[in-house]
């Protein structure tokens, strides 16, 4: 699953169309043994869920060319042996404002913020207010539509987690769950709407969004990130 991601952020540069890193994705995922999730799923045209710019989530891979100044939010689904992981990374086509390096940054750091509050015993509002925590002092928007979720045998399980909420509030936290955590984070206001398409989810003011997730299992001494690289670090 990173190593998938990791080869996207090696891949999206000037010029290169959406469509070209879904078929290089479909076809690294399927040379692994793997099949993509996305693909299918309630009639999704791809293997990645390609968004750019002030497109939030959801984005169809199409014949539009990357360009300086753009950042893309590659969010990938892969089944192996009948267990699903789901991540998500935005990258840059530098060179790129500073605004829009902060917004990815924060994004990644909040992400990190809910893994840390993904502990055995804490409350499921306690992730939420932690991602929420990070991004609130730079007024950024948060996305409240589109949420976390539990992923196992199938992409979409409970619990929903939201990227919101209050710390102390909600299910206590159980040794073996696993949760797919997914802040996404807007350089304006909280609203986005679907486009026509029926699928591609923007922002509503029209500024850019940025979208960071992991797939991870709570365990009784920690917490593990199932979508690293191989090598152990960071797509």
């Amino acid at each position: 699953m990173g190593d998938t991601l990791h080869l996207m952020r090696s891949l999206a540069t000037e010029g290169i169309a959406l469509k070209e890193l879904d078929r290089a994705a479909e076809s690294y995922i399927r040379s692994k043994g793997g099949r993509p999730t996305f693909k299918g799923y309630h009639g999704f045209p791809a293997s990645l869920c390609l968004s750019l710019n002030h497109e939030v989530v959801h984005g169809i891979p199409n014949g539009r060319k990357l360009k300086k100044g753009d950042i893309l939010s590659i969010d990938c689904g892969c089944t192996l042996d009948g267990w699903v992981g789901d991540a998500a990374i935005t990258v840059a086509v530098e060179p790129i404002s500073v605004e829009l390096s902060k917004l990815i940054a924060i994004t990644s750091e909040s992400l990190a913020a809910g893994i840390a509050a993904a502990r055995v015993g804490q409350r499921l509002g306690d992730i939420g207010a932690a991602i929420e925590g990070a991004v609130n002092p730079h007024r950024y928007g948060i996305v409240r539509e589109y949420c976390g979720h539990g992923v196992g045998k199938e992409l979409h399980e409970d619990p929903q987690v939201p990227n919101y909420g209050a710390a102390g509030s909600g299910p206590r936290i159980q040794s073996g769950w696993c949760l797919a955590l997914e802040p996404m984070v807007n350089l304006g206001g909280d609203a986005v709407h679907t486009l026509a398409d029926g699928w591609t989810v923007v922002t509503s003011d029209g500024k850019h969004s940025a979208h960071c997730e992991h797939s991870i299992a709570i365990t009784d001494t920690g917490t593990e990130i199932l979508t690293l690289c191989s090598d152990g670090s960071q797509p």
